[in-house]
């Protein structure tokens, strides 16, 4: 089993930035990608950005540009810093990570981007 543990989301004004944390615990293997969906009310889960062991990124159209998506091996936790936020970013955000032992998921930390 792996534990992921979010923090960062919150309230934001349009055009604002924040910068969400997951932290890794558990049966971690070293091969593992780690990445961040989010899912609206009503809607599937979707893929924001997610990144290989070795550091290859991936993002979806709606978010290149304003988010990057980091991670510290050592720290086993990875970051998604979210500039020039819109209020269609509103949403839950959840930490996965990936490997031969499945797939785990944060409990999700909400982001609100609203004036």
């Amino acid at each position: 089993q792996v534990q992921l543990v979010e923090s960062g989301g919150g309230l934001v004004q349009p055009g604002g930035s924040l910068r969400l944390s997951c932290a890794a615990s558990g049966a971690i293997a070293s091969g593992a990608a780690m990445g961040w969906y989010r899912q609206d009310p009503g809607k599937e889960r979707s893929v924001v950005a997610d990144i290989s062991s070795s550091g290859i990124t991936y993002y979806a159209d709606s978010v290149k540009g304003r988010f990057t998506i980091s991670r510290d091996n050592a720290k086993n936790t990875v970051y998604l810093q979210m500039n020039s936020l819109k209020p269609e970013d509103t949403a839950v955000y959840y930490c996965i990570h990936v490997s031969t032992l499945g797939r785990f998921w944060g409990q999700g930390t909400q982001v609100t981007v609203s004036s």
